[in-house]
């Protein structure tokens, strides 16, 4: 058992050179040492005692609070570094027969292989990388120039290695004469459907809210959903500032939680209270169904399995209220059929000026709905009606569908 143990470690491979991580970790010893010093100031002195002016003593406990917050932005740093310098992956070897097997099918396709290597993420999912290129005969069959998309490869190594595989992001669209390198990650678990509904302010041209949908390359699909204080021009442009930080700062690879405290203080420190907001973060890892939520202020959220339904719901101020927070986090697992609804406030105030709010879990068991953009629109017309018709606050209602792709490669490629 420990020999097995053993090979597994030596087959893993780190994703920088020994050098690049020492140097990696050494900055984030340094970046932890500089937070030490920022957090080595002497208690804080109450205002009874404070020796100087009320004014002097209002400064000084910003001026900590500052301290405070470069501190935790360092430590976010140090981790950042840390986390990329431990990174690895599991080498998985391929036999000659396997390897020679494979060139021969991109062969009869046109492509030449010059190398490959086969990966595997730390969560198990697969990733592998080509060196190809196109076949000169191919480029100039018939006098004229052939093509072939990096996702006609994808699908050849999905029959080839029975595994679903698909085109990382920057891959090139097609291949050329000359030799590159393109990499390939298997196909998640799950895929999402999405679907949305808004309404704006009757007196408003343009909405205060504002959302985002992206999947990173880590398999994982991020949903954002902001509602900025007030209405029209204003709150459309806090809501798409917090959404945009919160994109930057996550694809960066800073923590959720820490990126929230980041766009916090920014919002804090302004001093202007016109520029709270909500946020509302639903993150999935598309391999396992694992969902995180995360509530800044925002409202309720509901999961939808069949007619049972989970209500998620959140007593936390928005942003900018406090120099520091602490969002609620949840976690939920999602099967196959699920359905995930994210609201802003507009929606459950409409629905309180009639039958309440306590029966939205109701309303939306009771939806049979397959689509997530008609159940997105049903739920908001059914609120408008509650109300009247009348749009008093900004409205939105976002729909995930999560299915599990329980195809096989055979079938899908058939």
């Amino acid at each position: 058992m420990k020999r097995q143990a053993d090979v597994k470690d030596e087959n893993r491979i780190a994703v920088i050179s020994e050098y690049g991580r020492q140097r990696l970790m050494n900055c984030a010893e340094s970046f932890r040492d500089l937070a030490d010093l920022f957090e080595e100031e002497e208690p804080e002195t109450a205002a009874a005692e404070w020796p100087g002016s009320r004014q002097d003593y209002l400064w000084q406990r910003k001026l900590q609070e500052n301290r405070e917050l470069l501190a935790e932005h360092l430590k976010e740093m140090a981790h950042i570094m840390a986390d990329v310098a431990r990174t690895t992956y599991a080498y998985r070897p391929m036999s000659e027969r396997k390897y020679k097997r494979l060139a021969k099918i991109l062969k009869e396709s046109g492509i030449q292989l010059k190398s490959l290597c086969e990966l595997e993420h730390e969560d198990g999912h697969r990733e592998i990388s080509l060196t190809m290129r196109m076949a000169a005969e191919k480029y100039t069959r018939f006098g004229e120039q052939e093509s072939i998309s990096v996702e006609d490869v994808a699908d050849f190594l999905s029959v080839a290695m029975n595994v679903r595989l698909r085109a990382a992001k920057n891959a090139p669209l097609y291949l050329t004469p000359e030799w590159s390198t393109c990499y390939f990650l298997e196909e998640p678990k799950f895929q999402l459907l999405t679907g949305s509904a808004r309404a704006v302010k009757e007196t408003e041209r343009i909405s205060g809210d504002n959302y985002s949908f992206y999947e990173g390359e880590d398999g994982k699909m991020t949903v954002i959903l902001s509602d900025g204080m007030g209405s029209g021009e204003k709150a459309c442009r806090d809501s798409e500032r917090v959404i945009e930080l919160t994109e930057r700062l996550l694809e960066a690879g800073f923590r959720k939680e820490a990126a929230i405290q980041m766009i916090n203080g920014a919002l804090a420190s302004s001093g202007q209270e016109e520029n709270m907001s909500t946020l509302d973060v639903c993150d999935m890892n598309l391999y396992t169904g694992e969902c995180e939520f995360i509530k800044v202020g925002a409202a309720c959220t509901y999961i939808k399995r069949g007619r049972l339904v989970d209500r998620l719901s959140s007593q936390s101020f928005p942003l900018g209220v406090f120099g520091q927070l602490e969002p609620e986090v949840m976690y939920r697992t999602l099967e196959s059929g699920d359905y995930v609804i994210m609201l802003s406030d507009g929606v459950l105030d409409a629905l309180s000026q009639g039958i309440g709010e306590d029966v939205m879990p109701e309303i939306i068991g009771r939806m049979n709905y397959s689509s997530p953009g008609e159940i997105a629109n049903q739920l908001l017309a059914y609120c408008l009606a509650q109300s009247k018709g009348q749009v008093r606050d900004d409205m939105t209602v976002l729909v995930l569908g999560a299915w599990e792709q329980e195809e096989t490669v055979d079938e899908a490629y058939r």
